[in-house]
């Protein structure tokens, strides 16, 4: 008999156990998270009247490969554009709540008497709130459409992208054990850079790859492609110290940007659901009942920290980044809950052996208890603000509740420019900096060994220097031509002196890595190695300036970069033209809003003229997205279908009601109804048959009997389907279909019947 892996049994088992439960937790209403957690608890090592998992390491092993997925898919969601288009408005919200969240959690970690790197880490936890619970919750009340809603969704983006620096932070500071200014400052600096390069990189390849092999590319393929990717660079992010997390989370983002995106989140979808389901089946299986009772003091006080937190600094936060209060107390009170991101941050707390054991259980029972009250602390911020406004001022009120207007987009030349000579010269020193590193690393080793100390490092110089060309002379010259600099420089002698200041920085930090990459590799000696050093790096940076085909190169590249990084944006603009005017709309009381029609959806199958929205509901359809298609300024007889998007405009209340309708759902048959069954019938046509004598095409079956003929039995017992042109005979032998009571009514007493 075969032995089998314990792994496997142990995963049917809580397989098994998270679906039945999840079941129950649908039936309740409730979010499948807190029934995966529920799932771990019962099939845990701490629930002794159940069954328990024996193998706890290999299902340690598949919860990290669900982190692994969750953030692949976060990734996925992300985007650089995106975040860019956001404004200020929810960066400054985003990072103010998590900034307070953060020193509120660790003052109470304190106060409890917890060590400072559990206070450090309950801080952490406590920083981010859950985005599949106020998914949900925006969801089960009908919240999606409304205006606050798109708020807290985007700092919730943020928030996760925040978080994923907020763990290479706190895995800094845990190796450490304690916090340095210099330590910390050259941890960000280092993980800046890996960003930087790996997102480069992978912007100016995957798109292209994956655009040259489309056509062999089926959903199998992609699946397999893109999740081979992810791992690798999890590989790669585990090889240079971070995490698998955000190895994958920077896969997820880079491959968010490519035309394959939406595919990719597809058919992933599945396997992160199984893996994310074992990794929240993981966390419920660490929750200790004891440990929860002996903690309860603390499960209560970091509850309260979290809902009385979250109310005071979510709705300051916002009320900082421009809202009014009204949109501020709703988006504050949205935010009163943490989730999935305080699981893994515990995770990781715990292999790295930092936390003590009893905080994983405390903040996992803190997780449920504000799940549960997170519906119940949205629908109090609209009663809670009437009491406040109450209590303000009417002066101050009305300054407060005016004050959302659109962002002001109006920069100065300087702010433009500045802006691109700073990106661009990060970017480009970083990528230098790459291509020296490999260079010292393989080139210079590999070329001495074959060639010799001297021709070796000869070839190896020319050749990095060749390699960098293109990219130093992006840092020395890109914009001197452009029209802000343009505009600067006719301003006098004075803006001409800044921008020629800005010139010979760049120039001089492009030397820097020249006269590096020479200083290193040079075998010269002696009194002149110095200054031979500085006048090979000031030449190689001239010849790099001066010519065309580094020009052409330098351009080349950076038109690639861009043209991939907006491949998405450029494809989904080609197919349909994108929504450009939702922006616009922000400082009025409509807003554009995007519903779903579920399957089911009681508007399928109807024309816009049918439905007349404009009228009932007070909603204008801008667009239908269907798949690929994108159909702007439908006219009325455009015909809805399940699954389609409907781009509509309009304020809260308007698009609620659309959101509604869109949800109610046609009336289906109970499952004992048997009046629609259809039924096959071989019937054999008599004198008096009502069609004898027609054609089958004239015989009008379907129109007045509501019955279709499959075709004509033969003498061999052949049934051979016949063309409109048939005549129907009497001794034919037809068969034919239809729901029962229709077979009946046509089939009448005399008629010879075979079953």
């Amino acid at each position: 008999m075969s032995h089998l892996p314990a792994i496997i049994g142990d995963l049917a088992y809580i397989l098994i156990c998270a679906g039945l439960v999840t079941l129950l937790f649908k039936r309740l209403g409730q979010p499948l998270v807190l029934g995966y957690i529920v799932a771990g608890f019962l099939a845990g090592p701490h629930m002794t009247f159940t069954p328990t998992v024996g193998d706890t390491g290999g299902i340690q092993t598949w919860a990290d490969i669900g982190v692994i997925f969750l953030m692949f898919t976060l990734g996925l969601e992300f985007s650089v554009k995106k975040i860019f288009k956001m404004g200020i408005r929810p960066v400054v919200a985003a990072c103010v709540v998590m900034f307070c969240m953060m020193s509120l959690g660790d003052l109470v970690g304190h106060l409890l008497g917890w060590s400072a790197i559990n206070s450090l880490f309950l801080g952490g936890m406590l920083a981010m709130s859950s985005t599949t619970i106020i998914y949900k919750a925006f969801d089960d009340l009908g919240l999606r459409q409304k205006k606050f809603a798109g708020e807290v969704l985007s700092v919730l983006i943020l928030e996760d992208i925040l978080g994923i620096l907020l763990m290479v932070v706190l895995s800094a500071v845990a190796v450490s054990r304690h916090l340095e200014g210099m330590s910390l400052a050259l941890s960000l600096m280092k993980l800046a850079f890996f960003l930087i390069l790996w997102f480069t990189i992978g912007v100016f390849v995957l798109p292209t790859f994956l655009k040259k092999s489309q056509r062999w590319m089926s959903g199998e393929t992609i699946l397999i492609v893109s999740v081979g990717l992810c791992f690798a660079l999890v590989a790669l992010a585990a090889k240079v110290g971070y995490s698998s997390a955000l190895g994958a989370f920077m896969m997820g983002s880079i491959m968010a940007e490519t035309t394959h995106a939406e595919t990719i989140e597809r058919v992933v979808a599945p396997v992160k659901d199984l893996f994310g389901a074992i990794f929240f089946v993981s966390v419920g299986m660490l929750v200790d009942p004891a440990i929860i009772v002996a903690y309860w003091p603390a499960v209560c006080v970091i509850t309260l920290t979290i809902i009385f937190g979250q109310m005071i600094f979510g709705t300051l936060s916002f009320v900082l980044s421009g809202q009014s209060l009204r949109t501020a107390m709703q988006c504050g009170f949205s935010l009163t809950q943490i989730g999935e991101f305080a699981f893994i941050i515990a995770s990781m707390g715990i292999s790295l052996g930092v936390m003590g054991d009893f905080l994983y259980p405390v903040v996992v029972a803190v997780s449920v208890v504000t799940t549960f009250l997170t519906p119940y602390m949205i629908k109090a911020a609209l009663p809670a603000y009437s009491f406040i406004s109450r209590l303000i001022p009417e002066r101050a009120l009305n300054r407060l509740d005016g004050r959302e207007t659109a962002q002001n987009e109006n920069h100065s030349d300087w702010h433009v420019l500045l802006h691109a000579l700073t990106m661009q010269t990060i970017i480009y020193f970083t990528l230098s900096v790459a291509v020296a590193a490999l260079s010292l690393g393989a080139f210079v080793p590999l070329l001495r060994t074959l060639l010799g100390l001297y021709a070796g490092s000869a070839l190896a110089l020319l050749l990095t220097i060749a390699l960098l060309s293109p990219l130093l002379r992006a840092i020395v010259m890109r914009k001197n031509h452009s029209l802000e600099w343009q505009s600067i420089a006719r301003r006098g002698r004075g803006a001409r002196l800044w921008l020629g200041l800005t010139l010979v920085v760049r120039a001089a930090l492009a030397t820097a890595v020249v006269w590096y990459v020479v200083h290193l590799i040079s075998p010269l000696e002696g009194n002149l190695r110095h200054v031979a050093h500085i006048v090979v790096s000031l030449l190689a940076i001239l010849l790099c300036v001066w010519s065309r085909w580094v020009k052409w190169c330098s351009i080349r590249l950076e038109r690639r970069f861009v043209e991939n990084l907006r491949m998405r944006e450029v494809s989904a603009s080609r197919r349909s033209g994108t929504p450009g005017y939702a922006g616009r709309l922000l400082s009025h009381n409509m807003h554009l809003a995007r519903v779903t029609l579920p399957a089911g959806s009681a508007m399928g199958g109807k024309t816009l003229e049918h439905l007349a929205l404009g009228r009932r509901y007070g909603v204008h359809v801008a667009a239908i997205v269907r798949g690929p298609l994108r159909l702007n300024i439908p006219d009325g007889s455009t015909m809805l279908f399940p699954g389609d998007i409907i781009e509509a405009i309009g304020d809260d209340q308007s698009l609620g009601r659309l959101s509604e309708r869109a949800e109610a759902h046609v009336v289906s048959l109970p499952p004992d109804d048997e009046s629609h069954r259809l039924s096959l019938q071989r019937y054999v046509v008599s004198q008096d048959c009502p069609v004898s004598g027609r054609t089958l095409g004239k015989s009008r079956l379907r129109e007045q009997y509501r019955l279709m003929a499959v075709g004509f039995e033969d003498e061999d017992g052949t049934i051979d389907t016949a063309s409109p042109s048939r005549l129907i005979s009497e001794g034919d032998t037809l068969w034919i279909i239809g729901e029962e009571k229709d077979v009946k009514a046509f089939m009448m007493p005399g008629d010879e019947k075979k079953d």
